[in-house]
């Protein structure tokens, strides 16, 4: 049993390394050209070992300790994430704070789409330009590789990752082991370099460098670029699986190889325009490049895959349309496609490509959204230190202040990049941020209207129960998405067709602050008149709705439904701005806009279409 369990352990830890680790895998291919080349900084030994032992201690601080050892325990039911945090933090807050926590959070998921845009451009165009060591003449090349490995990836994301993940962990496992060992053959050459494990060198180069110091801390937050996917993927393996990956092979391996291209430096400065590629001798060159390629790919793959998850969470909480979701993998439920992501991916993608041209220009943009997602993520951890785990003030405070002042040194050192290439994330992240805060509050003014329209429930039943039209066979489903008042398809279902059937039960899917609801959970059912039944089913944040699945629950716990009997009403609402106090009217058209290009409530909730009648009703924001 101990075997077993040792060896699942194992397979875990090696999946984590191919999914969780592939972003801050490639980092080295591009970060310490960046923060030299970035500020026009010399290649002197003094500013080798500052600038190697700034990078090897935000690893320490930001990766180890912030989010390894403290942000993992943040975990809504086993899920990790910034909307599993968010939920997390807002499910034990007072009314007042809650909508502060729901800004916060939406705006942290904003930027990670920004991430996933740009993770992909930089990582596979880093890995592309190793051509050019080949012959200066395969750099016209560079830019149609690029393109083409990124559209093959987007193209194949509809067959599911499932058999392809089943390399990602055995690839990242050579290919960290590769980046150790190419760090290990320079530091040995020149093992002087390992004085920059002194933290007196970071601190010195700052105080030596002043202002250009600062800005290399810019390019050194490139380093850190997919620390939040330690935190993201924390449903898939586990904590104790992504820790391991992490203190025995990555950091390592990562390690070693930014010292290893800082030896190299120190013995080569003009090395400086691809440290990372001449690490390897000429006839390991190629082979690197190959693996390079496939290594970026790996981490394009992981953080494409975060954008499905976390738009089907946006979903499933109500900060996004109804949007087709298809499955993968019949045993992994977390395997998931999204046709409107990858395509709409795939072009920003490829606009970003063809924009920018190169890493180095990419590399501008990059930092913005790292940082300012590890910044929220800093602050709603506090609220969760402070009100989940009631820590006491003083300790979550300073914890949370530790986190942060090296968060604000990180995000302040990026802002001087808006103007080169960093107000790319922030266009991305305010536009996205707008379209999920308009659609929340469109939801729930859209909501409040409803209900004002709505007849008190209890006197409505009560009423048709003492004076009942005509009945007919059979049972009718009204799905409602709030529990008060008299739902509108029930309303014109009397109206027009001036009959009711024998059976009336009133359905009502909600989803709840948690990834997933436990089976004794999922039902509430009432009755509520002779005839009438009231059916709650509750769903977490990464589960799909099923109302075919339901019945067959409501069926096992005694209310059971024959489905060639049983008839499905919906409301499809006509959505009309108006003057009247909500929202501005730009923002209620683009939520009118928004409603009728979701997808359809039949198909979200997996209603057989042959069973359902939709009656229409316009309502006015």
């Amino acid at each position: 049993m101990q075997d077993h369990n040792k060896q699942a352990m194992a397979g875990l830890t090696l999946a984590a390394l191919g999914v969780v680790y592939g972003d801050i895998g490639t980092s080295p291919l591009y970060t310490l050209r960046e923060c030299f080349t970035g500020q026009g900084i010399p290649t002197t030994p003094e500013n080798i070992f500052g600038i190697l032992s700034l990078i090897f201690w935000s690893l320490i601080f930001v990766v180890s300790i912030k989010y390894v050892a403290f942000v993992l325990r943040a975990d809504n039911r086993g899920e990790g994430g910034i909307m599993a945090l968010m939920a997390l933090a807002r499910h034990y807050t007072t009314h007042a704070a809650r909508w502060k926590i729901v800004l916060l959070g939406l705006f942290g998921a904003a930027l990670f789409y920004g991430d996933a845009i740009i993770t992909p451009a930089v990582s596979v165009l880093s890995a592309a330009e190793g051509m050019e060591l080949i012959s200066p003449a395969m750099e016209s090349y560079v830019l149609p590789m690029a393109i083409g490995v990124l559209t093959g990836l987007f193209l194949l994301q509809r067959f599911g990752t499932a058999s392809v993940g089943l390399l990602f962990g055995p690839i990242m496992l050579i290919w960290f082991s590769v980046l150790g060992l190419l760090g290990l053959h320079q530091i040995v050459q020149a093992p002087q370099v390992l004085q920059a494990l002194n933290p007196y060198h970071a601190l010195h180069f700052i105080g030596h460098n002043g202002w250009g110091s600062f800005l290399t801390l810019g390019s050194v937050v490139l380093a850190l670029t997919g620390a939040e996917a330690l935190y993201a993927d924390m449903g898939h393996f586990g904590s104790s699986p992504i820790r391991r990956a992490w203190f025995s092979l990555v950091l390592p391996g990562l390690a070693l190889n930014y010292f290893g291209q800082g030896a190299l430096l120190m013995q080569n400065p003009a090395a400086i325009k691809n440290p990372f590629f001449l690490l390897a001798p000429d006839w390991a060159l190629l082979p690197l490049i190959v693996m390079a390629t496939l290594a970026t790919v790996i981490a394009s793959q992981a953080v494409i895959s975060g954008a499905y998850s976390l738009t089907r969470q946006a979903i499933q909480l109500g900060y996004c349309p109804r949007l087709e979701v298809q499955h993968t993998s019949e045993k992994e439920i977390g395997q998931i496609y999204m046709p409107f992501i990858n395509w709409a991916l795939l072009i920003a993608v490829m606009v970003v490509v063809l924009t920018f041209k190169t890493s180095s220009s990419l590399a501008a943009a990059y930092g913005i959204a790292v940082t300012g997602t590890m910044l929220i993520t800093t602050c709603l951890f506090f609220v969760v230190a402070r009100v989940n785990w009631r820590w006491p003030l003083p300790l979550a405070l300073g914890v949370t202040l530790m986190f942060a002042t090296i968060d604000l040194g990180f995000f302040s050192a990026n802002i001087h990049k808006v103007a080169d290439g960093g107000w790319l994330p922030l266009v991305l992240g305010m536009v996205i941020f707008t379209l999920m805060s308009t659609w929340k509050q469109g939801r729930e003014l859209l909501f409040t209207r409803l209900r004002d329209q709505a007849l008190p429930l209890d006197s409505f039943i009560e009423n048709l129960e003492a004076y009942p039209p005509t009945r007919v066979q059979g049972t009718a489903v009204f799905l409602t998405s709030t529990l008060h008042g008299v739902p509108h398809a029930l309303l014109h279902n009397l109206k027009h067709n001036k009959v009711l059937h024998e059976r009336v039960v009133l359905m009502t899917v909600r989803t709840e602050d948690v990834p997933y609801v436990a089976a004794e959970e999922r039902l509430e059912i009432v009755q509520m008149s002779a005839s009438f039944w009231r059916v709650v089913a509750r769903y977490g944040f990464k589960e799909d709705p099923n109302v075919l699945q339901v019945l067959e629950d409501c069926t096992a716990q005694g209310l059971a439904f024959e489905l060639m009997d049983t008839s499905f009403f919906l409301s499809r609402e006509t959505i009309v701005s108006t003057e009247r106090p909500g929202m501005s009217r730009l923002r209620e058209k683009l939520f009118v806009w928004m409603s009728k290009n979701a997808m359809r409530a039949t198909d979200f909730f997996q209603v057989p279409t042959n069973r359902v009648v939709e009656l229409g009703a316009q309502v006015e924001l």
